[in-house]
């Protein structure tokens, strides 16, 4: 008989899917359940089902792989904010290995054998320097809910405290629940600024300063074997990128369409003596093309790191026709930036070198990846 919703099911989980849920199979129909792990046998019950597939909860795991760990959070499991608490750290670095390199190549076209293992952060917990609360009200208890959103469904999981935000954040969250939002609806952003970055309130930064260093080093790396000596930083937020490798080329330029973000920018590279670079507001449609004429295209390396729905197409195709020297491509989707590679290396324009991922956000379904992409001979 065919299954159906609200259906009680027994599981092997064959592999992980990007975003976290597990893999297993009834017969042909694939089958997607949270919280498990590779080789585990757990109970589920049916919650979705479609043509090729269906969804399914955790009722209850048989036989555990070696590698469950218990979640150092109360919340885990109902909070959507995480998805691999209970999978210990250096298998938490095999998957998103795994999972990088399988999304590379489905997507992408591209060897599996570019991706490097990635880099584990010194802190796997309380790293987030920002996050966003939300509010809610819940009628039947008369209660106003702050927290996050579940992972199951559109409302918010009350909580006191978040294990993987910084110390700091979660005494922020102590003053919101003391001084709550007049109604739900409300979504309140709490960060840490970062020491010496000026960082206008609404505009971009990395959200773990713990692995700061080797995503800078890595960067950094990149520039110095293509041995470009101009550099133009695009989407540059506050400055971040061009200003910490500013020594490794003769000069750069940042583009940024927040004005907010380029006047700190500025004052971010004043206040290190930086001279070698200037940053410029507008759209990077619009200024990239005036600075790849200034620059040789021989000799010029180009950062993109786009939001997370990737690069403009015309963005990509004038990098095509204009061919600088090196691309590195910086995102934190692994998804859009596949799509992205596979446009810059068609036709052999590009060649990927390498793809260095980076875990910015442990116990969670995210990854930062950072993609080395050469001008063909």
């Amino acid at each position: 008989m065919p299954i159906q919703p609200g259906d009680h099911i027994s599981l092997t989980i064959h592999d992980l899917a990007f975003g976290g849920e597990g893999v297993g199979r009834l017969d042909e129909l694939v089958v997607f359940v949270p919280f498990v792990m590779i080789g585990e046998t757990v109970e589920a019950e049916v919650t979705e089902l479609k043509k090729n597939f269906a969804r399914a909860k955790l009722l209850r795991v048989v036989i555990p792989s070696p590698e469950r760990v218990e979640p150092q959070c109360r919340y885990y499991g109902a909070c959507g904010g995480c998805q691999y608490q209970h999978v210990a750290y250096e298998a938490q670095l095999r998957v998103k290995q795994k999972q990088i390199a399988d999304l590379f190549e489905r997507v992408g076209k591209i060897s599996r054998a570019v991706v490097a293992p990635v880099i584990p952060c010194p802190q796997p917990y309380g790293y987030r320097n920002r996050i966003m609360i939300r509010s809610q009200w819940n009628g039947p208890a008369k209660k106003l809910l702050i927290g996050f959103i579940r992972h199951d469904n559109s409302f918010v999981e009350d909580l006191t405290e978040c294990a993987i935000a910084e110390p700091t954040l979660n005494e922020q969250i102590a003053q919101v629940r003391a001084n709550p939002p007049p109604k739900g609806g409300i979504k309140v952003v709490l960060r840490v600024q970062p020491e010496n970055w000026e960082v206008p309130k609404d505009s971009f930064f990395q959200n773990n300063f713990f692995l700061l260093p080797r995503l800078v080093e890595t960067v950094r790396s990149f520039l110095g074997a293509s041995g470009a000596r101009h550099l133009i930083d695009l989407y540059c937020g506050v400055g971040f990128f061009g200003i910490e490798v500013a020594g490794a080329v003769t000069s750069f330029a940042g583009v940024e369409y927040d004005q907010k973000a380029i006047a700190a920018a500025r004052l971010n590279a004043a206040n290190r003596g930086i001279t070698n670079g200037e940053f410029i507001a507008g759209q990077v449609e619009d200024v990239l093309p005036e600075l790849l004429s200034k620059f040789s295209a021989e000799q010029t390396a180009v950062i993109l790191d786009p939001p997370r729905k990737g690069c403009w197409p015309a963005t990509l195709e004038l990098l095509r026709t204009t061919r600088p020297a090196q691309v590195i491509y910086v995102s934190c989707h692994p998804a859009t930036m596949a799509r992205d590679l596979n446009i810059l290396c068609a036709d052999g324009v590009y060649q990927l070198a390498g793809v260095q991922p980076l875990d910015m956000f442990p116990q969670t379904q995210h990854v930062e990846c950072v993609a080395d992409l050469r001008r063909a001979n």
